[in-house]
């Protein structure tokens, strides 16, 4: 028998830590940026298994997850009403830090679980980190810590990090002296001649806003309305219209002493939990810590009303610190929070972080047409995005093919393919598709990436990776919007379960549906709809399938999707899921109404 080759751990793409001349084992997908193929392709390297490959364990590490966030956040709430001598709500807390919290024990986790694995069979014996101060992979606020674990620097470091809490005597570590202090770099803002002028014409806008403004009058803020309707509907609220824009979190230093404090583990916590506890204090952002009271200062003196009505947002309880917080402080006064769904996915997927967070936090959850017996806070409003919007396809046009775009490291879990490795499986089935297709058709394909593939280095989008296939296919970066690629198209072809193939459908656009059922997991109550689908040719399960569909309806699409057997599917799917009906409007301003009593 041949003995086992020891080699060394590499974590993530950052080659100051790759040893020179000896076997590598990295950590997963996410170590090998394509760009950089001609350095590790030479290398005697191996890739680890990825645990979340078992979509099985991806779901039952999400319901344990789930509890030991709950825990978390209970105990960190009582922690921070005793830090900063205030008796703010559980549901204050969740707002405020819920996000962060949620998704730091999503990665810690994901990190901690591999890294377990490799490290106790034994496949490593040593592995290289950089030196730095701890301080500098500390967040200031929930919009830096989303930028944060995108980038090989802060992974690198909470690696390194684990390794010296769960395995320094089982693994020797080589550490690096390094001068970089990435965190101080990207603190340097680049202001631009239009960044200023959007500056001066916000502060212009809020200072108009405050004349007309009453304190009990509805909130606004990235409603996702159209701009017009959105307007529209406040004067039919009975208020003068304005577009609130909020501000940047303050800047605030972190000090070691003030997190000298850990959560308290219950009696028989396992060692992940014992772990997590461990891990929060260093790491909660500032302006949950050493900066609450400038934040809470800062929100104070917004010009925003005193005692809304009610707030309504869609976006703004996730990465903007400065809203939450002054919304955790109005919902706590009684002020009713209406949050509306701003994409696809809700409703659709088995499971979500993100979807059970707005869903906890929210008086009123606006879907797109869904409803979930075991909440009764979800109102099937509609699809906000794209009311009084329409588009007409081309029957003689191109195929749009709009493909998706992940970080390689995975962040919060949900029912889609999560970091490097499933992103390339994803992609090596866009590439079926278009392999199966005659060369006329895939001549008339335009497959849409992310824009400019501005971070490849942070996330997969895969302009490099096409662009060595060579298929005779036209590649868009972005440069245009969808909607307008689907106005010149006569097929739309959706690979994923997000926002578009929604959009698609309720413009009645024709559609072409394909994923791999095993990284886009559906809830019970959407399967019946997704086989209705599958029935009159719009969803299929594998490339090739779609791929045929495609040949079969290319040289007259119409025939095909304005078919009654087709609408009518269609139809009942957007009925459910993307619901535009002409009444979304007036059922909005009704429950505005309702919630405030």
């Amino acid at each position: 028998m041949c003995s086992l080759v020891v080699r060394t751990l590499v974590t993530t793409a950052d080659e100051r830590t790759w040893p020179k001349n000896q076997p590598i084992l990295f950590l997963g997908e996410w170590c090998k940026l394509y760009d950089r193929k001609a350095v590790w392709s030479d290398l005697n390297t191996i890739i680890a298994p990825y645990h979340w490959d078992d979509r099985e364990k991806l779901y039952n590490d999400y319901l344990y997850l789930q509890e030991v966030y709950e825990d978390l956040l209970y105990k960190l709430s009582i922690k921070l009403n005793h830090i900063h001598g205030v008796d703010h709500s559980f549901r204050y807390w969740r707002i405020l830090i819920g996000p962060w919290l949620g998704t730091f024990v999503h990665i810690i986790f994901d990190r901690w679980f591999m890294l377990k694995r490799v490290i106790e069979s034994s496949e490593v014996d040593k592995c290289r980190s950089i030196n730095r101060d701890g301080e500098t992979i500390i967040p200031n606020d929930m919009e830096d810590f989303s930028k944060l674990f995108l980038k090989d620097n802060w992974n690198e470091a909470i690696y390194s990090e684990l390794i010296d809490r769960c395995w320094n005597k089982k693994i020797h570590i080589e550490k690096i002296d390094c001068e970089e202090n990435f965190i101080k770099k990207r603190a340097i803002a680049q202001l631009s001649l239009a960044s200023d002028l959007k500056k001066i014409f916000f502060k212009a806008l809020f200072f108009l806003n405050q004349l007309t403004r009453k304190s009990n009058e509805y909130f606004f803020l990235f409603s996702y309305l159209p701009l017009k309707t959105d307007l529209h509907l406040q004067i039919k609220l009975g208020q003068i219209p304005k577009i609130w824009r909020s501000v940047s979190a303050p800047k605030v230093k972190s000090n070691e002493l003030k997190r000298n404090w850990r959560v308290k583990n219950n009696a028989g916590s396992d060692a992940f939990v014992e772990l997590i506890n461990d891990m929060i204090p260093a790491h909660i952002p500032t302006v949950y810590l050493e900066g609450y009271e400038t934040l809470v200062n800062a929100a104070s003196n917004l010009p925003w009303p005193k005692k809304p009505s009610a707030i309504f947002t869609s976006v703004s309880f996730v990465t903007d610190d400065i809203f939450k917080i002054w919304a955790a402080n109005k919902i706590e006064n009684g002020v009713p929070l209406v949050i509306g769904q701003h994409g696809g996915n809700f409703g659709i997927s088995k499971f979500s972080f993100y979807e059970k967070h707005q869903l906890s936090i929210s008086d009123a959850f606006l879907s797109w047409g869904w409803k979930k017996k075991e909440y009764k806070n979800i109102f099937p409003i509609g699809n906000l995005k794209i009311i009084e919007k329409s588009i007409n396809y081309d029957p003689n046009g191109k195929a749009l093919l709009v493909e998706l775009f992940i970080p390689r490291y995975s962040y919060y879990i949900y029912a889609l393919p999560i970091s490097s490795g499933q992103w390339l499986t994803y992609f090596k089935e866009q590439c079926r598709f278009i392999a199966a297709l005659p060369l006329p058709i895939q001549q008339k394909i335009i497959v849409r990436l992310f824009r400019h593939d501005k971070q490849r280095k942070n996330n997969s989008s895969g302009e490099a990776h096409w662009s060595d296939q060579n298929f005779e296919v036209e590649y868009e970066l972005g440069n245009k919007p969808i909607k307008e690629l689907m106005k010149e198209s006569r097929v739309y072809i959706s690979t994923y379960n997000a926002t578009t193939f929604l959009e698609s459908l309720s413009w009645n656009v024709p559609t072409i549906i394909f994923w791999n059922p095993k990284y886009n997991e559906l809830c019970e109550d959407a399967i019946p709809y997704f086989e209705l689908l599958k029935s009159v040719g719009i969803f299929h399960a594998t490339p090739e399938s779609a791929a045929q569909q495609m040949i079969k309806v290319w040289d007259d699409v119409s025939i095909w999707w304005e078919s009654k057997e087709v609408q009518s599917a269609r139809d009942e799917f957007c009925k459910c899921w993307s619901y535009t009906g002409p009444d979304s409007m007036k059922k909005l301003e009704t429950l505005l109404r309702e919630v405030v009593n």
